[in-house]
Parts: C-alpha cells; structure tokens; sequence
C-alpha cells in the first residue's frame, strides 16, 4: 500500500499541544479491537504455555520475536493512525509499518521481570553487538515516533508502561551538546537518568485497539504485572522516510521537530 497523505485531521489541536508539551499522545480505537484477538492467538500459538491455565505462566515475561503477519501489519496502518503520522511527523515523511516488532509479553507474577529500568529507545548503531552501545542523536537519527500498540486491555494492575511526562525535553537538552554522533544508552544512563526524575508519571492504559504515540527521546519503563491477565503490548518504531530536521528553510517543522527545537 502506497503512502497517500490521507488529510484526515486524526487529532485535534489540544492533543497535537499534548504531545509537545508531554511527549505523547493517546489514541483509543486506533485499531480495531478484532485485530487485537487475531494477533493475541498468533502470540498465544508461539506461547509455551496455555491461555486457560494460569499454572502454565510461570515466566514474568516471554519476549517473542518480529511479526509481520496480516493482523499486526493491519494494527499498524489503519487510517486512523496514518493520519496522527501526517500530523506529528509530516505527510511524506515517515515510512509504513511492515512488521510489529518484538513483544515483551508480561504474565501475572511477584517476581522482578529485570527489565523495569527506565531508559529512551535508541534508533542506530545497531551493528554493535553490545546493546548498550547503541545510540540516539538530537536529531533522533533512524526513528520518528516511538508507539505503544496495546493488543489487550490494560488497566493499572497489567504492568502498564510508565511514562515520564515532559522527559522528552530534558533528553534534547542531554543530546544537543553530542551533535551528530549522540549518546549511547550506557553514557544516556550513567545518571539513571536522573535529569526527568521529578516528572510526573503516566500509566500507558487502555483498551486493546488504543496506541500511544510517544516522541522518540520519550523516558519510559516497564513494571511487574500485578493483575490476572497476560499483558501484550507491542512497541515498534515509526521509521522516518527522510531524515529529521532541526533546520528547515522554509520552517515546516513537524510537531516532532518543534518539540526537539522548543526544547533547546
């Protein structure tokens, strides 16, 4: 499917304010609720262990790999969300999902699932075999939007992903003087990322079919799973179709962009 600019205004002002201001937006019914139970059995089939029997969970989490099947490609370009894509990232400038990315699944468990810290995804340096050399620039290099696609319903208990809001502004601030070449997550962290401590945390909830669409230097954090129902959640990236831009002549800067700008 080619990428048209769709001109559905999807957001309506106060949320493209949001986004700028928080560093994300959140979208109910952005896929349709029927996808989510498609995709859930495809994940429950590669699950080693049984829907119906709680005993079967035994694991905090299972991570299961990329997903490019027809439900989860469907999830991703709905016309709902091309059109948030248009407006925060700008028609023609972004790239079509064409896989869901990897799923960190999160079972009901008192155990620590060991991967709650909080961190910002980082977009290149990938051929680096150690994950905590992987980097991301002022100019968020290799990745437009950050997405957190909820394939079940997601209430306060399921392990819902804490966002620090704003914490998108003090990252800019931290990359900026890094120019080109960035940070990379082992020197983004030495701090523990001290620098948006004092930000209000949000819960990433909702319904399955809701998407958070977070700005890519977002802070946020997986947590322990203290409810009855396995969480899927899936978080892949919207890849940019140009690069981003901090210095455009004719001063058409994306919401995304702005952001970064407003920032610094």
């Amino acid at each position: 499917m080619a990428h048209t600019d769709s001109g559905a205004r999807v957001l309506g002002g106060a949320q493209i304010a949001h986004f700028v201001e928080h560093g994300f937006v959140r979208i109910d019914h952005a896929f349709a609720p029927a996808l989510a139970e498609e995709a859930r059995a495809i994940l429950w089939r590669d699950l080693d262990c049984d829907p119906n029997n709680p005993a079967s969970w035994t694991k905090p989490v299972i991570r299961l790999g990329m997903y490019a099947d027809a439900p989860f490609v469907a999830a991703a370009n709905t016309q709902r969300l091309h059109g948030a894509f248009d407006q925060l990232v700008g028609a023609g400038r972004w790239l079509p999902c064409r896989a869901m990315g990897s799923f960190p699944v999160r079972f009901p468990s008192p155990e620590d699932p060991g991967d709650a810290g909080w961190h910002v995804d980082v977009s290149f340096g990938f051929d680096d075999p150690d994950f905590m050399n992987w980097r991301v620039n002022v100019g968020s290099k290799g990745r437009a939007l950050l997405m957190l696609f909820l394939f079940s319903d997601v209430g306060e208990d399921d392990a819902p992903t804490r966002i620090r809001a704003g914490s998108h502004r003090d990252i800019a601030r931290q990359l900026a003087p890094a120019g080109e070449a960035g940070l990379s997550l082992r020197e983004l962290a030495a701090d523990g990322f001290a620098g948006s401590a004092g930000r209000d945390e949000v819960l990433a909830t909702g319904e399955a079919g809701t998407v958070y669409l977070c700005h890519p230097f977002l802070v946020h954090a997986a947590q322990p799973h203290r409810g009855t129902t396995p969480r899927f959640m899936a978080q892949p990236p919207l890849l940019p179709r140009e690069p981003l831009s901090l210095d455009r002549p004719d001063g058409n800067y994306s919401p995304v962009e702005a952001t970064i700008r407003q920032a610094l």
